[in-house]
């Protein structure tokens, strides 16, 4: 079902760079983000570039549309959904150029905080905001928002750290706030702006209670309404303009680009966690500690976290001895940190603070570590509490994470009455925590929008809150922006003058409206109860989805088809239609979500490691699968568990054969199998795979053994790059020359990681397979006394989650150790070989594997043995070759690999060439192969050819 606009765009205003979609499965799709509300948008907008988004305007000023910018989508105030035209900003603009050494750099609105933090860490710099959704939120939204985090206050937020803005504004204007002649350019193409901003200014200045009360707002975190601020803190009108449009959440202009002052980074620190009997105590304690002088710079950070919070971290896995003995009542925590530049100007002030830190009046005697490890866990509880809560919420819930701010000296008071409020309110589980030494707290509350007791709930209690805050001259957003949910209150937070001027500034700039109406200013008192979100109950793996978005820039498919977040929303969507009868959406939604949300979903975990709730979505889909197999297929995929060693075999011979026959011919014979059996059935083969590989190792037994080699049975099915061995017979030698004896299964050849069958839902071959497996690596591993170690790090994880869900049934085998070759032969050989020569530069792919168990430190410790520079591209991901779903969909592979093999070409051609392309996965090396045109090979393999007599 097409939406077919009741105003259409005109297509010649939109230009030809422009996408336009009304698909079903689009609009549902880029509806959804982290707040309460839900809008479906009529069609989707996707520019490419600043002059595709003046085209825009144009046509939907013609059309007396209106339209709304959507970037990362983690937006928790419902500033990023529309019912009209949605504009797509991430799948462009995502560019980044450093400046000045690191010390600037300019950025488009679609590349994420951390994308551009990465690429600045080599310089030792980072951006100045820090919001803790860095790896999702983008940097459209980042200035949109005006974001700030938990370290750079109101002295490093966009505000602050924004030296020039590439605007479009509403009339289609393209204005560079940094060009020399920008003044010029403003009063010569948008004369009514320039005067109306210093009008606006005179008018403001001319009352100067009202000009006090903005400072004194403005010296807080502080995103409700505009920021007025920018009127007494400029007078020329470009900077004014350029510093409303930081923090007006996509109302006022487009950014098509920011040039940030960046900030230098403290690389030591040390974390600690002072635990306080009471909140009074902790707050007490807060003005000394916030000092400026303190320990040297001053303590980087100071989160607080309430006797509730407390309670929910002693329900986490991994919490710190300092919590979990804690008899909780009314205690509450301060989660510090110091940052240095050295090792001796952090021993100095980590020793200045545990001094003054004796001094208050702690339950646990207060520590600083420097502990990865330990500080991770510290860290672990302050970010566990929003995972715990809202992925503990009953089914059909919203989790809503809220924030205000008030003066420091009146948090104690605001956190006691707004617990009260939860209590007055019947809200059960909320917790209090935030940016203490900012006066800037954040609570979170799970409510249901389907209901209308609760509905009206939601209504007393934010009347509660307004009240509150006001009372304590505080503002009713700190950090996630005025959005819907706030909009309404702006006149009663500013009163009727500065609300006045607010929207006469609205005014002045976009004088149709077009943009975003009903965020940051609404003349509707209940428009924030208005399109409140609905999530109706789908499957019990992605349930959980508080639909955040932190998934996404990691997804394999993302620039093709769907993301994790958009797979579980449009089920979500298509629960929703069936509950509604509305047969025809849930049909439309159903159709196209086979090949975009099942068939190209990689199933890689990558969106299980960032999500915050630990969702993978691969589960969904993988069950998903399972239920569309036929019963023939399934009995196929359970004959061929029982002679895996068999299948492989002949099918490395296929692929021997093909290799010596025209690529062409055989690419066209698959093409043909695959229009008569399915895409979904035949690969395809094009002259990028290898040759079939090698016959497993032999079984051997050795009684002085260290290990059990688990030969991953890709090496059978793949031959390795070039002339070389592969990892298999790499490895052996590698044990072989460091003097450790192992242990090779019988029927080793035979046995699988399981992977095939897990990821294609074949699910009966694949509980056989376990049996074998697992039976088969008990017996060679000495029921655990050896350590069973992989050459392929996704058989090995494939390994890893085949042993885990057979724990409940075998505990005994939890005695099995399962290793990476990476990890074993960095730690226990690479000590006992001698590497005879260096390479100049190799280049290294990780992989969505080596992330998930954890071994891609060791993966660059072998390149780093072998060469002297070793180059991992910043935009490095997943391949989504996924066993193979790159030969079933080439063009998932080949979408997925886009940046990082431009990067990796750039490298190559600065380097005049490097002298290695290393991975980890047979399987993955061919996709970076196959993208590049380099030859990937397993770093095993460099390591054994570099360490030879």
């Amino acid at each position: 079902m097409s939406t077919t606009l009741a105003h259409p765009l005109d297509p010649a205003l939109l230009g030809a760079d422009t996408t336009l979609s009304s698909r079903s499965i689009d609009r549902f799709a880029r509806a959804h983000d982290a707040s309460h509300y839900l809008l479906i948008p009529d069609a989707v907008l996707t520019p490419a570039d600043a002059e595709g988004v003046a085209g825009a305007f144009a046509a939907v000023r013609a059309a007396g549309r209106t339209l709304t910018f959507r970037s990362g989508g983690t937006s928790l105030s419902g500033q990023a959904v529309s019912g009209d035209i949605l504009v797509d900003t991430r799948s462009s603009f995502r560019g980044i150029r450093v400046e000045d050494d690191g010390r600037a750099i300019r950025v488009g609105p679609g590349a994420t905080v951390r994308q551009v933090n990465t690429r600045l860490a080599r310089y030792r710099r980072k951006l100045g905001p820090d919001p803790a959704s860095e790896i999702a939120c983008t940097i459209g939204g980042v200035v949109a928002n005006n974001s700030s985090g938990m370290a750079c206050g109101v002295t490093e937020n966009s505000y602050q750290t924004v030296e020039s803005l590439l605007l479009v504004l509403p009339s289609g204007t393209i204005i560079d706030t940094g060009a020399p002649d920008a003044l010029s350019q403003l009063r010569s193409s948008e004369p009514e702006i320039a005067d109306g901003l210093l009008a606006l200014r005179e008018r403001l200045l001319a009352s100067p209670d009202d000009a006090a009360y903005v400072r004194q707002q403005f010296s807080m975190k502080n995103t409700m309404g505009y920021g007025l601020n920018s009127l007494l803190d400029f007078d020329d009108p470009v900077r004014i303009l350029e510093h409303l449009v930081i923090g007006s959440e996509g109302t006022l202009a487009f950014v098509a680009e920011a040039r940030f002052r960046t900030i230098e980074i403290r690389p030591q620190i040390a974390t600690g966690l002072l635990v306080f009997e009471t909140l009074a105590d902790a707050m007490a304690a807060l003005p000394g500690l916030a000092r400026p002088g303190f320990a040297g710079q001053g303590l980087a950070t100071i989160e607080l976290m309430d006797a509730a919070s407390l309670r929910v971290a002693q329900g986490l896995s991994d919490v710190p001895d300092a919590i979990a003995g804690i008899d909780v009542h009314g205690h509450a925590a301060l989660l510090v940190e110091v940052h240095a530049s050295s090792v001796e100007e952090l021993a100095e002030a980590s020793e200045e603070a545990l001094n003054e830190f004796g001094a208050l009046p702690l339950a646990v005697p207060p520590t600083l570590t420097t502990d990865a490890a330990e500080r991770a866990s510290l860290w672990t509880v302050r970010k566990g509490l929003y995972t715990a809560v809202a992925g503990a919420r009953p089914s059909g819930t919203t989790a809503l994470l809220e924030d205000i701010v008030v003066p420091v000296d009146r948090l104690l008071t605001t956190c006691e009455r707004l617990i009260a409020l939860f209590a007055k309110h019947d809200y059960e589980g909320s917790v209090i925590f935030g940016h203490a030494k900012d006066g800037n707290v954040h609570f979170l509350l799970n409510e249901r929008f389907d209901d209308p007791a609760s509905v009206a709930r939601y209504r007393l209690f934010t009347a509660d809150l307004v009240d509150l805050v006001l009372a304590q001259g505080g503002s009713l957003k700190a950090e996630h922006g005025t959005g819907r949910i706030m909009a309404p209150f702006v006149r009663r937070q500013y009163g009727d003058f500065l609300t006045d001027i607010m929207w006469d500034l609205k005014r002045l700039i976009d004088p149709d409206g077009i943009l975003n109406p009903g965020v940051v200013l609404s003349d509707d008192d209940e428009s924030y109860l208005h399109d409140l979100k609905r999530v109706p109950t789908v499957e019990s793996e992605v349930d959980r989805c508080v639909e955040c978005g932190y998934c996404e820039p990691t997804c394999p498919s993302k620039d093709i088809t769907l993301t994790p977040r958009q797979r579980i929303v449009l089920r979500r969507d298509m629960a929703w239609a069936e509950e509604q009868g509305d047969i025809e959406l849930l049909k439309d939604l159903r159709a196209d979500y086979d090949y975009e949300g099942v068939q190209t979903c990689a199933v890689d975990g990558m969106c299980a490691v960032a999500c915050p709730v630990d969702i993978n979505t691969g589960d969904l889909v993988r069950r998903l699968r399972a239920e569309e197999a036929s019963k023939i297929e399934d009995g196929v995929w359970d004959v061929a568990a029982k002679s895996w060693g068999a299948v492989t075999r002949i099918g490395g011979m296929v692929l021997t054969v093909a290799d010596a026959l025209p690529a062409p011919l055989v690419t066209g014979v698959t093409r043909l199998g695959r229009a008569v059996v399915g895409a979904e059935t035949m690969p395809l083969y094009d002259g990028g795979l290898p040759r079939g590989g090698t016959k497993a190792p032999r079984p051997t037994a050795s009684a002085d053994a260290q290990a059990v080699f688990f030969g991953a049975c890709i090496g059978t099915m793949f031959g390795p790059e070039g002339d070389g061995h592969g990892s298999r017979e790499a490895l052996s030698a590698l044990l072989d020359r460091a003097g450790i004896p192992v242990v090779i299964p019988d029927d080793a050849g035979g046995l699988c990681c399981g992977t095939p069958w897990k990821s294609k839902g074949h699910l009966s071959g694949y509980d056989r397979m376990t049996e074998r497996v697992l039976a088969s690596l008990w017996e060679a591993s000495r029921h655990g006394q050896l350590p069973v170690v992989c050459d392929a790090a996704s058989c090995t994880e494939g390994l890893h989650v085949m042993l885990s869900k057979s724990l409940a049934e075998y505990p005994e085998y939890a005695a099995l150790r399962i290793e990476d070759a990476t990890t074993y032969v960095a730690r226990e050989v690479l000590p006992r070989v001698a590497v005879s020569r260096k390479l100049d530069s190799i280049a290294v792919h990780p992989t969505c594997s080596t992330t998930a168990l954890g071994a891609t430190g060791a993966l660059t410790a072998l390149a780093d043995a072998v060469a002297d520079e070793v180059y991992v591209p910043d935009g490095w991901g997943c391949c989504a070759f996924a066993g193979d779903r790159g030969m079933l969909h080439p063009e998932l592979t080949e979408s997925a690999t886009a940046v990082e093999s431009a990067e990796v070409s750039a490298a190559d051609a600065a380097r005049d060439g490097f002298d290695a392309f290393v991975s980890a996965n047979r399987t993955c090396e061919i996709g970076m192969t196959r993208a590049t045109g380099k030859p990937y090979r397993h770093v095993i393999e460099v390591l054994e050819e570099l360490t030879r007599p």
